[in-house]
């Protein structure tokens, strides 16, 4: 019998036209701390966004398209990852909303894609067939009204969508309203459940979960803070504990927020800077949710739109969009400090990257 080889895969989304490379799939060598390249695929306006299902082997992406009144649309396209060539197959691509979109994610049932659209105040549900192909969308809902800052928030803008860890309401981040809303899938529909205010001026664009599930941080593009809530699953409520900035003290120059993560461990939180160019690194409290400061790092390029923790939780990969690189850091797992590798990769706009470990 053939022994088990295990493949850490990584898959980038990147700005791209359709006629050019914009999914990227890389091979990840923990020993030797590199990435290789093993395929690309074109025919996808924009794919910014992906979401990575490991069990099902399946990448979903954005396609931005064009609807009949000649507006922004965007599609939703799934892709077939065969872990041992190191490939990507189209499986199929459907209509997923009525405007341009930045974010994809997948709930746990396998169900339902749901995707926002910062530009329109959109979020859709997108039927899942029982292979992964993309289904019917089955229900959009329309964000109202505005922020403080009449530059960044004077419409609604839903940032990304997020399943709770009981899979039970989806929490989107609408960075406009300086509100996290929550809804139910009921019946096929998003019914809208309750919201969780902000402070004004925040921008909330970005959360994540906690491993234990108590609680959730949600990173502030606008004015580069994460606040931290406890989360109360029998009401589907967020609870704020605490907000702390993302920049040091003392820096004056522009940035904006954009990704962040929490370690496989629950110790540390992990959060992007766009100006600054680096990732703030955060301690978490086991017991009460809040932050102990630990340091920041350069991410060695610019604009560090996202980021991902590698599986193992050792190493961490930035995508940094205007320097056209994947930069490559080690974890310390005692300090959760970072390390550049003095490995990067060279890509066309990345701006989003996930990884996951195949059996093969």
């Amino acid at each position: 019998m053939k022994p088990t080889v295990e493949r850490t895969l990584v898959v980038v989304g990147s700005y791209a036209e359709a006629a050019d490379a914009g999914v990227y799939l890389y091979e990840f060598d923990e020993a030797k701390e590199e990435l290789k390249l093993l395929d690309q695929k074109s025919g996808y306006k924009n794919p910014t966004f992906l979401h990575l299902d490991v069990p099902r082997r399946i990448v979903y992406a954005l396609a931005e398209t064009a609807a009949a009144d000649g507006s922004k649309a965007s599609d939703a396209v799934s892709l077939t990852l065969d872990a041992s060539s190191g490939r990507l197959t189209e499986a199929n691509r459907a209509p997923a909303a009525n405007g341009p979109t930045c974010h994809i994610q997948k709930s746990a049932d396998n169900r339902y894609l749901t995707l926002t659209s910062y530009h329109n105040g959109l979020v859709s549900l997108v039927a899942l067939e029982n292979d992964g192909r993309i289904g019917s969308l089955l229900d959009e809902r329309k964000h109202e009204g505005k922020g403080t800052n009449p530059e960044r928030q004077d419409r609604p803008h839903p940032h990304s969508s997020f399943y709770s860890p009981d899979g039970k309401y989806l929490f989107v981040c609408d960075l406009g309203l300086d509100r996290i809303r929550a809804y139910t899938v009921e019946g096929g529909k998003l019914q809208v459940h309750g919201d969780t205010e902000l402070h004004p001026g925040a921008g909330p664009r970005h959360l994540a979960f906690h491993p234990n599930g108590a609680f959730a941080f949600v990173i502030n593009e606008v004015d580069s803070t994460i606040t931290s809530f406890r989360y109360d699953a029998e009401t589907g409520s967020l609870h704020k504990v605490e907000h702390v900035p993302t920049l040091p003290a003392g820096y004056e120059g522009e940035n904006t927020c954009a990704e962040i993560a929490v370690s496989g461990d629950g110790r540390f939180l992990y959060g992007s800077n766009r100006g600054h160019d680096s990732i703030v690194v955060y301690e978490i409290d086991p017991d009460s949710g809040k932050l102990a400061y630990i340091e920041h790092v350069s991410v060695q390029g610019k604009h560090p739109r996202h980021f991902s923790i590698l599986p193992g939780g050792r190493h961490l990969i930035a995508a940094n969009r205007d320097t056209n690189n994947l930069a490559l850091f080690r974890i310390d797992a005692a300090t959760g400090k970072l390390t550049y590798t003095g490995h990067s990769v060279s890509v066309s706009k990345p701006v989003c990257v996930w990884a996951g470990r195949f059996e093969v």
